[in-house]
């Protein structure tokens, strides 16, 4: 009985695989996307760079860089040194997903610059939930190794501000991609059927932060149902 409780984790089978599978579904269905329209070119041949300054100009915001970094899919803004960081296959490449996703990155600028309130709010727990997702799993396994469950339900709540942390992102991206279709729309960077293939690149890279939450949420309801109801096995 001790080594199947331990051991055997029934609630990781029923949990955590089957988001596991969505979320590698997820992201090679973006991947795949991405790949799609990185090889459709613009009309106006308008890079990513080129894009993300357009998104500065559009919101007035003239204290923001625009970077160079090696890499795919790893396009960031960076609040602290206000840097829009544009992969290889973003800065200068005048497709399409190039377009798309820059402007999501200077949407996040915007937000920054306009203080979004997602974004006050995300920030303002950020230290909880890094501290968070470093002593959850040591607090929780010390308890269950102690068998004191006090420490356990301590861990186990460190690990829902991970959980609370994914939660709040959502509307943060999501308002992202939706200023970068405004402005895309409202300047013409990209035509009607340009703008909708940028949309679909958005809309993949939004649900991997979905597969995220749900991961998120699938793993604290496995702590909580193997772990949280020690005290009655």
């Amino acid at each position: 009985m001790w080594f199947g409780y331990y051991y055997f984790d029934i609630y990781y089978f029923i949990l955590i695989i089957p988001v596991l599978i969505v979320s590698l579904i997820i992201q090679a269905k973006l991947k795949s996307t991405f790949n799609k329209y990185s090889r459709i070119g613009n009309a106006r041949n308008i890079t990513g760079a080129q894009a993300a300054e357009m998104v500065l100009r559009y919101y007035n915001i003239q204290d923001v860089r625009i970077e160079h970094i090696n890499g795919s899919l790893n396009d960031c803004y960076d609040p602290v040194n206000k840097v829009i960081k544009l992969s290889d296959t973003v800065f200068d490449n005048p497709s399409i997903a190039a377009v798309g996703v820059a402007c999501h990155e200077a949407g996040h600028a915007a937000q920054h610059a306009e203080k979004y309130m997602p974004i006050k709010v995300r920030n303002s727990i950020l230290p909880v939930c890094n501290i968070g997702s470093r002593l959850s799993i040591p607090l929780l396994i010390l308890g269950v190794i102690f068998s004191f469950e006090p420490l356990i339900w301590i861990g186990i709540g460190f690990f829902a501000f991970t959980s609370l942390f994914q939660f709040i992102t959502l509307p943060v991206e999501f308002n992202a991609s939706n200023r970068a279709i405004n402005v895309i729309e409202s300047t013409g960077i990209l035509s009607y059927e340009e703008k909708n293939g940028a949309s679909k690149v958005l809309k993949m890279a939004a649900m991997t932060y979905v597969a995220s939450l749900a991961m998120s949420l699938a793993q604290l309801l496995r702590l909580i149902l193997r772990y949280g109801g020690n005290r009655r096995r």
